[in-house]
């Protein structure tokens, strides 16, 4: 007995869609994605010795290089902030743009056991990485508020909080977006060419260099700082450090560029994934 087409929850053909899933069918597998964000963090920190304490030990070693390294050889100027506190806002945010785009960037090579064996939405597995580090950057901000009251207490460091603060939520889902529309265009081309993860690898390490992670926007030279400027990265990471220490050189048009990229890249990168998703399957 065929059940009628109009009562069908959806339907697998040979055509593919710029659109792809719906947020209908995208909700009907929240419980998929849910599994996937346990399944991610259990891979990752079972069987280990510090188990989730992995979560804060590379960035809190990071901190550590940055600071003797870049704050007492090389000498960068970190203004009014504590060298800790701006490298640590740097490092986490860093963290989770880097960790965003490089798990989503090899999304069909990596799970191509899956896509070819049961059918969902293939962008609930990007979605599932998104969140995973979402997770991780919470633990590792809470220890930053940890380091911000040791400052403000003990250290008697005033920080000149404004309604900026309110940008923080804008400028972590604008990373998201951004580091999730550069993940699933790179998830393409490493589908079809398998060199392009070297060239991903290179290209994340130099971006950082463009990126005001470790020194403010303002310790860049006029001449060259509208190369840094042009980063939408960078109007991100001062207006992250403004909204929660009180010090960035970002302008609102600066931060709205930013925005506008994010996510007129992140729109044109679904649609390149959802075109072809089902495509690269055989490729793989």
């Amino acid at each position: 007995m065929s059940v009628p087409k109009d009562k069908w929850d959806w339907e697998i053909t040979s055509q593919t869609s710029y659109w792809g899933a719906g947020l209908r069918e995208l909700w009907s597998f929240r419980h998929l994605l849910e599994g996937l964000v346990k399944r991610n963090f259990l891979l990752r920190y079972q069987q280990t010795i510090l188990g989730p304490f992995w979560i804060l030990f590379p960035p809190l070693l990071t901190l550590v290089t940055y600071v003797l390294v870049f704050g007492k050889l090389v000498g960068i100027s970190t203004g009014t902030l504590p060298p800790v506190l701006f490298y640590f806002a740097g490092i986490i945010l860093w963290s989770f743009f880097n960790d965003c785009f490089t798990g989503t960037a090899t999304t069909f090579r990596d799970n191509v056991h899956l896509f070819s064996k049961v059918y969902f939405p293939r962008i609930i597995i990007p979605l599932s990485v998104i969140h995973t580090q979402l997770y991780n950057f919470l633990i590792q901000f809470l220890l930053m508020l940890l380091l911000v009251a040791y400052y403000w207490f003990f250290q008697g460091l005033r920080l000149s909080l404004s309604i900026t603060i309110l940008w923080f939520p804008v400028v972590l889902l604008a990373t998201a977006l951004l580091a999730l529309g550069m993940g699933l265009f790179f998830s393409v081309l490493t589908a079809k060419y398998r060199d392009m993860s070297y060239v991903i690898n290179l290209g994340v390490r130099l971006l950082m260099y463009v990126t005001p992670v470790i020194y403010p926007l303002s310790a860049v030279p006029e001449k060259v700082r509208w190369l840094v400027q042009l980063n939408p990265l960078s109007p991100l990471f001062e207006a992250f450090r403004l909204s929660l220490l009180g010090e960035g050189t970002v302008s609102a048009w600066q931060l709205a560029y930013s925005i506008l990229f994010s996510a007129v890249f992140f729109g044109a990168s679904l649609l390149l994934f959802n075109k072809q998703g089902d495509k690269l399957i055989d490729v793989v």
